[in-house]
């Protein structure tokens, strides 16, 4: 499969604009590109969506493992994969490489492109570039990409680039104001509160066109194709047996709420869901005949005065959830479930009251990263002694975390967290349901 990640030093260096910039030049030509994100980012993949008119994939070896990723990406990688990097290429779990971009071009192969955002130097940036091609023997770097770099710039910087660092300079993105994306506290803003979104990428995609040499790009994904076999058959043979088994699961989704994997949510109906979105910002009760509800996790802290505005479904949650409906309740979702909530002004609001926490601003990242969720009593998700894979990642905190469960980092340390029963996972770490555990199985036997 031919295959393009797109890559950097760090994070902010612009890759999520030229990945963008990318597909739509990519679709301009008649071709029918297949997204990725590595890692667990939930907004980059609905910058893919809004671009491609289908949904973005993440590939995450921590969450998924690498059987997973490979069934995922060779199952959406369309007429060519386009993989958006995360932070550093080698950037991964506890100062290692494990889950990082390069260590997904290893199952994935294809050509990977360094996105250099308007470097302040020129032979020092050159120096930079060539210890990072050469940090691994086998780290695959290809070419260089300029991001926010005025023509002027890339031509100067080009030949030095390419004399010193020995890599190929494709062409540059100029400074733009179609390609200034805000952010706020989790990273971007979701695509679907830009403004003529579609205009904006539109116009990306025609200066790339002129300004990056996309023949040759096209050339170095053909030569350096990916590596990864199997399109997960057994999935599929498994989703045709779950069908006489079927019942309905209600998936929260509005602004609120709106971070969830696609393959989650695929993993469920291998398992047997039929998914029925709602809002509970605006629906007044939850979908009619549900075995089962997901709550996953979002912006609720934005939309706090909405959310407890809307008692009826307040009051319907809270009775359904206490009157044991399978739930899982994550980060956003489980802030949704307890006592109250406080907006981004400080201001506490009521909420679904399930659980007895309050949840508050913190004004920084808490606990943020991959972990391993322990627990030492069978529940709803998990077994006894199981090592679960997770990953947080919130400026809210709560007054009561719970402590069902032990989380675990890579690096060492552990905190007890979240509430596990024979109905209910709450907790602020976020679940992958398609990683190497049978957590949708295990939920839909339960709703079933």
């Amino acid at each position: 499969m031919k295959t393009i990640i797109l890559t950097a030093m760090q994070s902010h260096a612009g890759k999520t604009v030229l990945t963008c910039a990318l597909l739509q030049a990519l679709k301009n030509r008649g071709m029918s590109p297949g997204a990725f994100k590595c890692g667990p980012d939930y907004i980059d993949p609905m910058f893919h969506r809004e671009v491609l008119g289908v949904a973005g994939h993440n590939l995450d070896l921590f969450l998924q493992g690498d059987k997973r990723v490979r069934e995922t990406f060779e199952r959406y990688g369309g007429d060519i994969a386009v993989i958006e990097g995360a932070m550093g290429y080698y950037d991964g779990v506890a100062g290692t490489c494990e889950a990082s971009a390069y260590a997904l071009h290893q199952i994935t192969g294809g050509a990977v492109i360094l996105v250099l955002s308007r470097p302040a130097a020129a032979l020092t940036c050159a120096a930079q570039v060539k210890g990072l091609k050469d940090f691994r023997a086998d780290g695959g770097i290809s070419a260089v990409i300029f991001q926010n770099c005025p023509k002027s710039l890339a031509s100067y910087l080009t030949p030095i680039m390419e004399r010193e660092a020995g890599l190929p300079v494709l062409g540059y993105l100029p400074p733009m104001e179609e390609a200034v994306l805000e952010s706020r506290h989790l990273g971007l803003v979701t695509a679907g509160e830009i403004g003529a979104f579609r205009e904006r990428v539109q116009k990306l995609g025609e200066v790339l066109e002129q300004t990056v040499d996309i023949e040759k790009l096209l050339a170095l994904s053909e030569e350096k194709g990916g590596k990864a076999e199997g399109r997960g058959a057994d999935r599929e043979a498994a989703g045709a047996l779950a069908e006489e088994g079927r019942c309905r699961i209600a998936v929260a989704r509005d602004e609120a709420f709106c971070f969830c994997y696609e393959e989650s949510l695929r993993a469920l109906r291998c398992a047997g869901a039929e998914i029925v979105f709602f809002s509970p910002i605006r629906d007044t009760s939850l979908p009619d005949d549900i075995a089962g509800l997901y709550l996953c996790g979002g912006y609720p802290e934005l939309y706090a005065e909405r959310l407890s505005r809307n008692e009826a479904m307040r009051r319907q949650i809270r009775e359904a959830v206490q009157g044991g409906l399978p739930t899982i309740a994550e980060c956003g979702g489980f802030m949704y479930l307890m006592q109250s909530l406080e907006n981004e002004e400080r201001k506490a609001y009521p909420m679904c009251a399930v659980l007895p926490g309050e949840a508050f601003k913190t004004g920084r990242l808490q606990r943020f990263g991959y972990q391993y969720l322990f627990s030492a009593k069978d529940s709803l998700l998990f077994r006894k002694g199981e090592k679960i894979p997770a990953h947080e990642f919130h400026y809210w905190d709560s007054t009561q975390n719970g402590c069902d469960l032990l989380s675990e980092k890579p690096g060492g340390r552990s905190w007890a967290c979240g509430y596990a029963t024979k109905t209910l996972y709450a907790a602020f770490p976020h679940l992958h349901l398609d990683g190497e555990l049978p957590l949708a199985r295990r939920f839909m036997e339960a709703c079933r």
